[in-house]
């Protein structure tokens, strides 16, 4: 059953706030240096420099996948794959940020997750 065009305009809003948010997030953890993130981010304090590259550099490519493939119709099952992945990476950090008792940033990954999960199942 194909989808009405309301939800297909309410996964593209969601698509392109979530996106911009990894896609910017992405950017930020491949360009700056560990310790200048670190005042903003203090997980990053738990990991090594090239791993924080390599976390930025998932949502970098996650953002673009949930954005790209179904604006130009090419692979388009890269959209919810993409999603997916952004989810699974907020499950890894809510994990990280419990272990941590970071309790209070948790909320934001949930929400991310939760939006990433909607995007998902709304163009599987």
């Amino acid at each position: 059953m194909r989808e009405s065009k309301a939800m297909n305009i309410f996964l593209w809003v969601l698509q392109i706030v979530l996106g911009a948010a990894f896609i910017m997030a992405g950017i930020m953890k491949t360009t700056q240096p560990k310790e200048k993130l670190a005042g903003n981010m203090t997980w990053v304090n738990r990991r090594t420099a090239g791993t924080v590259k390599f976390i930025g550099a998932m949502e970098l490519l996650g953002g673009l996948g949930l954005i790209l493939p179904w604006a130009t119709g090419i692979a388009t099952i890269l959209t919810p794959l993409a999603a997916v992945g952004l989810g699974l990476v907020m499950v890894l950090a809510i994990g990280d940020h419990v272990r941590a008792k970071e309790y209070n940033v948790i909320g934001f990954n949930v929400i991310l997750g939760a939006i990433a999960v909607v995007i998902a199942v709304g163009r599987f």
